[in-house]
């Protein structure tokens, strides 16, 4: 029993001197667990690099206006009637004077007849007597009255030539029909719209221009316009008149302006952004991947070099126009900084970078020497 003993407590101290796997992972030597205070440090960064230049601006005024067909109107009868018959199909482009829906005309064909009869029989009343008054025979009078009487009746045929053109509905102008409902057997009322007609060969765009910025704007200036519905596109136009008052409300004239419409890209009722040049002028620019915004201010990533080592120092900037990628920089840096042009999210003020090309070292943020303040 006493040997027995003996060996059990001696292969139990055995086991946990030796370890058991489990043991064994927990322990080992110190500076090789993950996240121990000996792993590897990450390498330096590598940051491209770009210098301030100098780029043209256009300084604009941006305004919003709605686009209109160069004619636009919205077809209806001048009478109440039975549609006979539909020219025209959606979306199909129509010429001037081309008829487009034609009604019921029954009524107005008798009338018309009817009226033709009248002024027949009123002329040659009106001949007979007229010889009569060369013979001398009738009296000047009646000769005239004679004379009145035709001339009514041909008035009345003209009365009822127009009834009867009420009843054919033509295109005023040369455009494309929009959708409609009307179909033959319909009845059409005064004032009830059956198709929408548009000249889109060019867009009309009115915009609104505050009164301050008047000296910006003349009949014939170039502009450029934009749409959320083709990003990046830009059309071209040019302000074809301008109103001669200013609204008392608003204190805005009213500007009209002609787009071409490529593609019939552009359609009436589009809200555009319009752009009115105000000047050029030439300045320093970074691309934008360059600049950091936080709220209302700016700030860019540039280079300083002591003792061997390269590092970045974060500086506020002051922005101006930002157009085609590039963004205007008034303060803050000049074209002998160099500047990181992308990848600000991966880097912080003080750290230690590498430009790209370089071959890669060890290190990291903080490391070796301080860096020395840019500017």
């Amino acid at each position: 029993m006493l040997v027995a003993g003996g060996l059990k407590l001696f292969s139990g101290g055995k086991g946990d001197a030796s370890g058991s796997p489990q043991a064994a992972a927990a322990g080992g030597k110190p500076g090789k667990g993950r996240g121990g205070p000996g792993g590897p440090r990450g390498e330096v960064p590598q940051v491209s690099l770009v210098s301030p230049g100098n780029r043209t601006f256009t300084e604009r005024l941006e305004l919003l206006g709605v686009a209109k067909g160069r004619q636009s109107v919205t077809l209806s009868a001048a009478t109440t009637q039975l549609v006979s018959r539909v020219l025209f199909t959606p979306g199909q482009r129509v010429a001037k004077g081309q008829v487009l829906v034609e009604l019921k005309t029954t009524e107005q064909d008798a009338a018309l007849a009817q009226a033709r009869a009248r002024e027949v029989q009123a002329r040659r009343a009106y001949e007979r007597w007229r010889t009569l008054g060369e013979q001398g025979y009738a009296s000047v009078a009646a000769v005239d009255q004679y004379d009145a009487a035709w001339k009514s009746a041909r008035a009345d045929v003209g009365a009822a030539e127009a009834r009867l053109g009420d009843r054919v509905i033509r295109a005023p102008f040369s455009g494309v029909v929009g959708l409609s409902d009307i179909a033959p057997g319909a009845i059409i009322n005064p004032g009830a719209a059956i198709v929408t007609l548009d000249d889109l060969s060019a867009v009309r765009v009115d915009f609104q221009v505050p009164d301050r910025f008047l000296s910006a704007v003349k009949e014939g200036q170039a502009l450029t316009a934009t749409v959320d519905a083709w990003p990046g596109a830009r059309f071209e136009g040019r302000i074809i008149r301008l109103d001669t008052r200013i609204d008392e409300r608003t204190r805005a004239l009213t500007a009209r302006s002609e787009f071409a419409s490529p593609e019939g890209k552009l359609k009436p009722g589009m809200m555009l952004r319009v752009g009115v040049s105000q000047g050029v002028r030439t300045a320093l620019a970074l691309p934008e991947s360059a600049v950091a915004v936080q709220g209302e201010g700016a700030s860019v990533f540039v280079v300083v070099e002591e003792a061997g080592r390269m590092s970045v120092q974060q500086k506020p900037v002051v922005a101006g126009l930002r157009q085609d990628g590039w963004v205007e920089i008034l303060e803050g840096v000049t074209p002998a900084d160099r500047v990181v042009a992308d990848g600000l999210n991966r880097i912080q003020s003080g750290q230690t970078v590498r430009p790209a090309g370089a071959p890669p070292t060890a290190g990291g943020q903080g490391g070796g020497a301080a860096p020395r303040r840019a500017g």
